[in-house]
């Protein structure tokens, strides 16, 4: 019988980590794939951006039926973020202006998540505390607002709650109001066209009609989940560290601690990181034979994008590789640390050349 991945050698764990990106980008990249991509967006032109925890159970585009690469995702540790912060306002500022100036609307999808069943599987970056993580997201809707209008006829922001039990989403409307699709039969799937309506009455009808797919698929997704007999009670076996953007592939529960590279503070959310895999070592969760540091930075274009993708990713492994010695000394000395870049259109994750062996270890590259 073969050994669970979280329990393996380290050497053998990145080994399937790394085969794993492979695999998503050889899907990504499929005739079926590219070729459902192309229709879907030609049938759904807006834009649909997600601000999300890093939790690998937040998977919208696997809960809502959606082709992959249509979701555009922004990750966090918690979820929590602040459009204050000059990178990701630049960088939202500047997806948003790119779609608009194409002719397309922006949904932006606000989620936080939770756990019905039990508290202690909610979102960690709010110590698994529901009512903390709904009001931040309310408070990122309103930051939204006050960055693009409240009018909503280009860009909308829809708080998303998500139960992590069932994969169901929870939409919350402007008045207040909210639509748990988990209550919704399968049968009437087809039926929430005029919910939708009632509940944002000021929505634009074509945003309104590019997210009845996604709820649709949604709430055909509850009902398989409840058919299937999936293990809920998972226990916290984190042992890869992740900075920067571009690792969609990694939506496997409790795998990976990933830390946008958008916080002016980044050392702060690596120390919380740290700090969990140092207990999943010292609990038995997880071998204490090693734990994998990676950075990744996407790139568009082969030249000045590549090369600065290349420069961004080393930078961002060297911060957090001296964050995680100067407060984990001893953890850093079981420290894998590799730096990657990451081929948008192809969602290919490149490991960069190893560099030779530095102050953080032997194994950092």
């Amino acid at each position: 019988m073969t050994a669970p991945v979280h329990s393996r050698p380290i050497d053998e764990r990145i080994d399937w980590l790394m085969a794993l990106s492979r695999k998503h980008s050889a899907s990504f990249c499929s005739p079926e794939n590219h070729l459902a991509r192309q229709r879907y967006l030609a049938e759904h032109n807006t834009l649909i951006i997600a601000l999300k925890c890093m939790d690998g159970r937040i998977h919208l585009p696997h809960v809502t039926r959606t082709p992959m690469g249509i979701i555009q995702p922004f990750r966090n540790l918690g979820g929590i973020f602040d459009l204050g912060w000059p990178y990701l306002g630049d960088l939202l500022a500047d997806t948003v202006q790119s779609a608009v100036s194409a002719g397309r609307r922006v949904l932006i999808i606000i989620t936080y998540h939770y756990s019905k069943g039990a508290k202690e599987r909610g979102c960690a970056g709010f110590n698994c505390d529901l009512d903390a993580a709904r009001a931040h997201a309310i408070s990122i809707r309103c930051q939204v607002e006050a960055l693009f209008g409240e009018a909503h006829q280009t860009v909308y922001p829809l708080v998303c709650g998500f139960e992590t039990d069932e994969d169901a989403l929870i939409l919350h409307g402007p008045d207040g109001r909210c639509l748990d699709l988990s209550t919704i039969a399968p049968n009437s799937a087809d039926e929430t066209g005029a919910r939708i309506t009632a509940l944002f009455p000021d929505m634009p009808l074509p945003i309104q009609r590019d997210l009845l797919p996604l709820v649709r698929g949604n709430i055909r997704h509850i009902a398989e989940i409840r058919e299937s007999d999936r293990e809920l009670n998972i226990e916290h076996r984190e042992w890869v560290i992740c900075i920067g953007r571009g690792f969609d592939f990694l939506h496997a529960p409790n795998l990976a601690l990933i830390i946008g590279p958008f916080s002016p503070d980044l050392s702060h959310p690596i120390r919380q990181a740290a700090g969990i895999i140092k207990a999943n070592m010292e609990s038995g969760r997880i071998p204490g034979d090693g734990f994998l540091l990676l950075s990744s930075a996407p790139y568009q274009e082969p030249g000045t994008q590549k090369a600065r993708a290349t420069l961004k990713s080393a930078f961002l492994l060297e911060f957090a590789a001296n964050v995680i010695q100067r407060e984990f000394p001893e953890l850093a000395e079981l420290m894998v640390a590799h730096s990657a870049i990451l081929n948008w259109p192809e969602r290919r994750l490149e490991i960069q050349p190893a560099k030779p062996e530095s102050e953080h270890g032997n194994r950092v590259s």
